[in-house]
Order: C-alpha cells, then structure tokens, then sequence
C-alpha cells in the first residue's frame, strides 16, 4: 500500500536488472558512488534513490550536493532517461515515490514508533519497490558508528528486509558489515566524493571503502544473474574497474544530471574547500586499538557537516581526512587524522571528540572483518 501510494517505476524497455542496494548508514559510507557506476558498467541499472545524512551518520544524498550544479530531485521523466543512457542515476526521493512513507515517518516520530523494526522495514521497502527493482541487496552495519545497536537487532532487521522483500517479488540479500573503524580514510561530504573520484581514478587502492563494495556489488551481479558465480562476478567488477569503465559511468552520471564534465579530472576545480586544516595527533605514541566511531561521526557534526536536527543546513567542504585505522601506528608523526575546517573554535571541538574516539596502546592488533554475515534467501 505504501509502495502503490505514488508513482511506481517501470523499466520494461531496459535490456538489463534493476538493482540497488540500502545501506543502513554509517561514518565514511561513501559506497553508492562507487557501487552504481560500478554495476552500471557491468551491464545493470541502478536508479537508486538516497537521503540526507542525521546525526553520526553520513547521507549520499549530502555527498552529491557537494558536486555544483547536480541535480538530485530530477523529473521522472529525466530520472528514466538517465538510467537508461547512462545505466545509473543516484538522487533524493521526490513526492512522486512512496509519499505515504513521509507521512508515517512523521507519525512515528511522535509516537516513540522510529526504532519500531516493522515500521523500518516498511519505511526502506516503500521506496525500493516503487523504485522498480529486480533485486536488492541491503548493507546492514554493525559496530560501534552503526545505527542499530546490537549484532542481533541488526541480523534482525536484515532477515526481516529480506523476506518481506523477496516475497513482494523484490529478491534480496543482505551483508552484516563492520562499522568498528570509518569506512573511508575521509568523513564529510566533499571529501568523500574527492576520495571516491581518486579511487575511481586508479590513484589510490581505495582499502575497506572499495572492498566492502565489491563485496556488495558482487552479490548484486549474482542476483541480477549479471554473473555465473562469485569468481565470475569478481572477474568481471576488476576488469570494469581497471579499463575506467566504472570512472566513465560515474562522470556521465554527473554531467547528465547537471554537474561538470571535468569533475573526474578536475575535482579540485569544482568540489568546495575549507578554510581551514589541522592536523590531530594523540597524546602518546602507540598503536591504534579500538575507534569510537560514532564519536568520530559527530567530530563531522561539530565541524557543521552533519546535522543535529532534520532539514539544518550543513557545510559541505567540512570533515576529516587520513582518518588513521585500527592496527595503524600513530603518534608525533602520524595524526589521528586531518580536520578540515570552517573556523578554529569548531576544529578545536572537533578535536576534543576525535582524541577521546581513538584508544592508543602498545599492541600489535588485526582490522576487524568488513563481512560479519551473509544472509542470503536460501539461507534467509
């Protein structure tokens, strides 16, 4: 009812899936800007709807608004023609797609209903279905810059999203991966797109944030039967990647919907840039144990790049960047990471958050897995 309480897509005249993915957001997830080009160029089609970040927790959509000129709420019209020449269009939802999910969130908010899983589930299929997927595959997060809490709500929520899904007709499976450390070496808006770019670029070997989203992509190609078996699927992601297939996708993605041509060579030209930049280093030399990553997350916030409230306006130029990772060294000459910021005062509190985040001792120690779980339907 929810899904019908709008317009619904129709992708009849493609001659490839309908895929997406639903990240349950965390700090330094910048996946979709990697993850729909990604499958775009391996023959499927991504119209793949994100929101604002609140909170700890970054939004896609913020991310793109960072790009001058994207468009992220294009006509229906548009949207459709975007996805079928470019393969990927990643935008805001419009009034047009499940309005009725607006007005339960309302509802809910004033009930003490928001937590209340049913209703997320609800609330995250309304605009999967009326986006017109083939296949979904949900990226639950677990650890300490998730949303969820604990391991078991997560894995909860995660079989729930993918049964109801599966028997509406939209297949689904879902990974339980780790949010202990930031995803990315980056967290704030601008930032994460010049990271993407960069990995997109081949400049960098892009570490968690590029492997999570293989992983994801990989079980996305195996639904949307784009691959025979994960050997095949991954063959195929490496060679997208290496020719600049992937690149090409996302620079046509942008230019379609309205930013610049040159983004992916000239990010610098166009992406903001803070007034501001300090380094962080700990009080002592040592080796990093353990990170607070909603702690980390609301370093972003301080800095006024991430909201206290729904609707603020935030400062997209702002964040961090060479976030150091769990098992790094840091001390006198590695920082904790770099603040990029809009003023000293709110650097200054930023920093406060960001060294009482990270936990330094002597001990050699091993990054967490980025997989937790799989749950697939025929485990589901």
């Amino acid at each position: 009812a929810m899904r019908d309480s709008g317009r619904v897509m129709r992708w009849a005249d493609l001659d490839g899936p309908v895929l997406d993915k639903h990240s349950t957001g965390g700090v330094g997830d910048s996946v979709s800007l990697i993850l729909g080009p990604w499958l775009a160029a391996c023959g499927g089609y991504v119209p793949m709807i994100s929101g604002p970040g609140l909170g700890h927790t970054g939004g896609t959509l913020d991310k793109l608004q960072a790009i001058p000129g994207y468009d992220p709420f294009p006509a229906t019209e548009r949207l459709a023609r975007v996805v079928a020449d470019v393969g990927v269009a990643i935008i805001g939802q419009t009034d047009e797609l499940a309005p009725a999910d607006r007005r339960f969130y309302g509802v809910r908010d004033v009930t003490a209903t928001v937590e209340c899983l049913p209703l997320i589930v609800a609330s995250i299929l309304s605009k999967k279905l009326a986006a017109g997927l083939d296949a979904l595959v949900m990226d639950v997060k677990v650890g300490s810059g998730s949303v969820m809490g604990t391991l078991a709500r997560a894995e909860a929520l995660a079989r729930a999203i993918a049964r109801v899904a599966t028997d509406a007709g939209m297949p689904t499976h879902a990974l339980l991966t780790d949010m202990d450390q930031v995803l990315a070496r980056s967290a704030g808006n601008a930032l994460e797109v010049a990271e993407c770019i960069a990995i997109l670029r081949g400049d960098t070997d892009g570490g968690r944030l590029l492997e999570v989203t293989r992983e994801l992509a990989i079980e996305m190609l195996l639904l949307g039967r784009l691959a025979d078996d994960r050997d095949d699927a991954a063959a195929h992601l490496e060679q997208a990647l290496i020719s600049g297939q992937v690149a090409e996708r996302f620079a046509r993605m942008v230019a379609a919907l309205g930013g610049p041509a040159d983004l992916l060579d000239h990010p610098e030209h166009h992406l903001p840039i803070s007034a501001l930049r300090y380094e962080v280093y700990p009080a002592d030399s040592g080796i990093v144990q353990r990170i607070d990553v909603h702690e980390v997350g609301l370093a972003v916030v301080e800095l006024g790049g991430g909201r206290r409230c729904a609707g603020a306006a935030i400062d997209r130029a702002v964040g961090l960047s060479e976030i150091a990772a769990v098992g790094e060294s840091v001390g006198k000459q590695r920082p904790l990471a770099t603040i990029h910021a809009a003023d000293q005062a709110s650097a200054d509190q930023a920093a406060v958050r960001l060294r009482r985040a990270f936990i330094i001792g002597p001990e050699a120690i091993k990054a967490p897995g980025l997989v937790r779980k799989r749950i697939l339907l025929d485990r589901a």
